[in-house]
């Protein structure tokens, strides 16, 4: 049993996962720390006030809805990083690796069908095809 364990913790894409998640939250953390620490504060120079000061009271309640802009900047971050610098990149090296889609039907010019290119009549309506 043990070590069935071993083989499944030491199978390549846990361990990747674990990695990716590290570093998905050392990341995270990271860019929090940009929002809230460098970003925000860096908005007074231009007169827009510090959204983690922004809240409002309603009754005996404090809602600080400038925390959670902070958490939308950084979210907003976070995700054009991962799309920018992971999924596009991804996307271009798939589509360079992908061969080339040939045809294999054609539109038959009577009836409009598709129909496989080698077809010398068409089985819809049964027209010779040159």
């Amino acid at each position: 049993m043990l070590k069935e364990f071993r083989d499944f913790i030491l199978r390549g894409n846990v361990v990747d996962l674990a990695v990716g998640i590290v570093i998905g939250a050392a990341f995270g953390a990271l860019v929090t720390s940009f929002v809230t620490n460098i970003l925000t504060p860096l908005l007074g120079l231009v007169g827009v006030p510090n959204p983690s000061e922004l809240s409002f009271s309603a009754g005996s309640a404090t809602v600080s809805y400038g925390l959670f802009l902070n958490a939308l900047i950084s979210f907003l971050l976070i995700a054009a990083a991962i799309f920018f610098f992971v999924v596009k990149p991804m996307n271009a090296m798939t589509a360079r690796l992908r061969p080339a889609e040939v045809a294999t039907t054609k539109p038959c010019p009577h009836c409009a069908t598709d129909i496989p290119i080698s077809a010398t009549r068409c089985p819809n309506c049964t027209s010779q095809l040159t």
